[in-house]
Parts: structure tokens; sequence; C-alpha cells
């Protein structure tokens, strides 16, 4: 077997996607993973743990909020204070066109693998689809659906940056792996064979003598 050569150094930042997502996913910044994985960690404790109810948690906080802005207010034009710092309550039309576009991309997508599957008769597409629907329904069978989000996340948040991180010394276990693999198919083959003409040459032989 020849010198193995070592895979090519990719870039999983690009393969990420290169934005803003990326750079959370591979904690370049800090502020974002650190938010994404509180805010997920909280949200599981309280609803799976604490108990709460997902309705009334979000309509007691936004209760909680208006409450703490109207009385804000209030007491800022009775002793002449600035009022809150709220930002324009709008959203504006890119972000809307942009929301859109993503959501119409995302959709033609799952019509056009649909369509692949009942009418251009994709067997290789069908049976991928109805695998991952078949994995991801074992899946949710051993766990919920806000725990299954919260492993996800937290995946997401480790798998690659270590991959990003010890990028060469994995590549080169899983190459070693590869080729371990290939040995032993190669070996299993050769031993068929082996056993194979040993029996043809004993049955040639009992042939012989029989005759």
């Amino acid at each position: 077997m020849g010198e193995s050569v070592p895979p090519r150094r990719i870039s999983v930042h690009q393969v990420l996607g290169g934005g803003h997502v990326a750079d959370v996913l591979l904690w370049k910044k800090w502020s974002g993973g650190v938010l994404l994985l509180t805010s997920t960690a909280s949200s599981w404790f309280l609803f799976e743990r604490a108990g709460y109810n997902l309705l009334s948690f979000v309509a007691n906080v936004l209760l909680l909020l208006v409450v703490i802005l109207f009385l804000w207010a209030k007491s800022a034009s009775l002793l002449n204070r600035p009022l809150p710092p709220l930002p324009d309550m709008e959203i504006s039309e890119a972000s809307v066109m942009k929301a859109a576009d993503a959501l119409h991309a995302w959709i033609n997508r799952v019509l056009s693998i649909a369509r692949d599957i009942a009418i251009g008769r994709n067997w290789k597409l069908f049976l991928q689809v109805a695998f991952c629907l078949w994995l991801v329904s074992y899946i949710g069978s051993f766990f919920n659906f806000l725990t299954l989000v919260y492993i996800g996340v937290v995946l997401s948040l480790s798998v690659p940056v270590v991959y990003d991180k010890y990028q060469g010394h994995i590549d080169e276990k899983l190459l070693h792996l590869k080729e371990n693999s290939i040995a032993i198919k190669q070996g299993e083959e050769g031993a068929v064979g082996y056993h194979g003409a040993r029996k043809s040459v004993m049955t040639a032989l009992k042939t012989v003598y029989n005759v």
C-alpha cells in the first residue's frame, strides 16, 4: 500500500457559510455563543425541569415588561425624567424581504425534493429522505422536542469548533480508520478466495482418486 496523502485542510468557517452564524458556531463572537447557549439552557431548565408552561411564561414576561415600561413612563413624566430608551418598534422592509426570500428558497427546495420523489421516481433520494425521517422519528422517541433542540444547540456549538481546532488529528484518525477497513475487507476477500480455491482442489483430487 502506497504512502497515504494527508487530506487538504478545509475551512470550517466557509463550510458553515462564512457569516454571522459561522462566527457564532465557531465562537469567534463570544457574546453570540454565550447568549445562544445560556438562553437555550435556561429555556430547557424552565420548561423541562421547573415545569413552566411556555404560553403562560411568555405572557407573564410580557405583562411584567409592559407594567415596568408603563410605570417608568408615568414616573418620568411626573418627575421630569427622560422616557425609557426604546428603539423604533418597526421591522424594515429589507428585513422582511430577506426573510421572505430565504423562506421562499427553502419551500421551493422541499417541493423540488417532493416532486423528484413523486414524479421523477428517484429511488436514491426517496431512500435518503425516508431514512432521515425514520432516524428523526427514532431519536424523537427517546427525547421530546425541547430536549432535542437543546442537544442540537450544544452539539452545534461544540462539534464545529472542536473539529476546526483539531482538524489535522481528526482527519488523520479517520484516514487510518478508512485504510484499516479497506485492509480488513481485502483480507476477507483473500481468505474467501483461498478457501474457495482450496475447496476446488480438494474436490478435484477426490474426483481423480474415485475414478
